[in-house]
């Protein structure tokens, strides 16, 4: 008997309405439009506004939209998988306040923190129910509120992220369609260069932590820079090579939206045109767990059926992976 595929049947993403310009970063910290574009190439970002107002009021947008799209009722999900870093508190999960909010009943849900490789981490752990045929309906969701532990006196960092979700709709395939394969990697020793001090259990908040601001992304730039470059490329090389993959055969790089020079020098190790990597990060940022399905939303006209694409991601932890699916599905509206 064939092994059962995942396929991606659907996908919605959802950001707020404010844009927080460079010009407008230009008055809170001593940065320029000039020097943003050079350095990551984000020209705006959207942050979601409002008295308690968190990641689950953005997952829950993009799963509405996904459900409303699909035509599936919130009762035919069996599961329900949110990858974040800025879930709206320790516990309850986010994924389970966004079940609540859009009325899913028949499912579990629970969260998945991998930084930026998030989505992707989610995404299989989700395609292994379906594949078991333990679940034959269930959603990814990445959301994250990355203005909520942004620094907007620190120059490196405040310029980088935005609030955004993404979610898609994963179901048995019912061809040769789906996700075919994936290759993830973690290296804990990377944490130094990418975390946050405090706020967890090693160093509870008090007033000293939030008078020293440390409840905020702190990144060491170089350092991060330099392992992304090299560790997402190398996983989305390897992934084509042990896939029997030219750079003719993919239709689509699917890149997470970090740095627009990470993004060029991924596309260059695959030797793929500029014309099929995919890049938005100009309009929204870093949006972390979300980036990767924004981007398949935002392109969502121009995926075709059969479409051999390749998703790549690197986060913090560090934690990056690539994966190679086969589009399920025609342009949606």
């Amino acid at each position: 008997m064939e092994k059962i595929k995942a396929a991606i049947t659907g996908l919605h993403a959802w950001v707020p309405e404010y844009r927080l310009t460079n010009d407008e970063l230009a008055t809170m910290v001593d940065t320029s439009d000039e020097w943003i574009m050079q350095r990551v190439g984000i020209r705006e970002r959207r942050i979601l506004k409002g008295e308690g107002k968190g990641s689950s009021d953005l997952g829950e947008q993009a799963v509405r939209g996904l459900l409303e799209k699909t035509g599936t009722s919130p009762d035919e999900i069996g599961l329900l998988i949110c990858a974040t870093i800025t879930p709206d508190m320790f516990f309850p999960a986010t994924a389970n306040i966004i079940s609540d909010k859009v009325g899913i009943k028949n499912a579990f849900s629970f969260d998945i923190g991998a930084a930026c490789s998030g989505f992707l981490f989610a995404l299989k752990t989700a395609a292994a129910y379906i594949e078991t045929g333990s679940v034959k309906k269930a959603i990814v969701v990445g959301a994250d509120k990355m203005s909520s532990i942004t620094d907007y006196t620190d120059r490196t960092t405040c310029t980088l992220f935005g609030d955004a979700a993404g979610a898609v709709l994963l179901e048995p395939s019912q061809d040769d369609t789906g996700i075919i394969d994936y290759i993830f990697r973690t290296d804990g020793s990377g944490r130094k260069f990418l975390h946050m001090k405090a706020g967890g259990s090693a160093r509870p908040a008090s007033h000293e932590t939030v008078d020293a601001r440390e409840h905020f992304v702190y990144q060491e730039g170089q350092s991060v820079f330099k392992f992304a470059v090299s560790n997402m490329a190398d996983v989305s090389v390897e992934i084509m090579e042990r896939n029997n993959l030219k750079a003719e055969d993919i239709a689509w790089l699917v890149p997470h939206q970090a740095n627009l020079r990470i993004i060029d020098a991924t596309g260059r190790r695959m030797g793929l045109e500029p014309e099929k990597v995919m890049i938005n990060i100009e309009n929204y940022g870093n949006t972390t767990a979300a980036t990767i399905p924004l981007c398949l939303h935002d392109y969502r006209h121009k995926l075709k059926k059969g479409d051999k694409i390749i998703l790549a991601a690197f986060g913090g932890g560090f934690t990056w992976g690539s994966m190679y699916i086969k589009w399920s599905f025609d342009p949606m509206d």
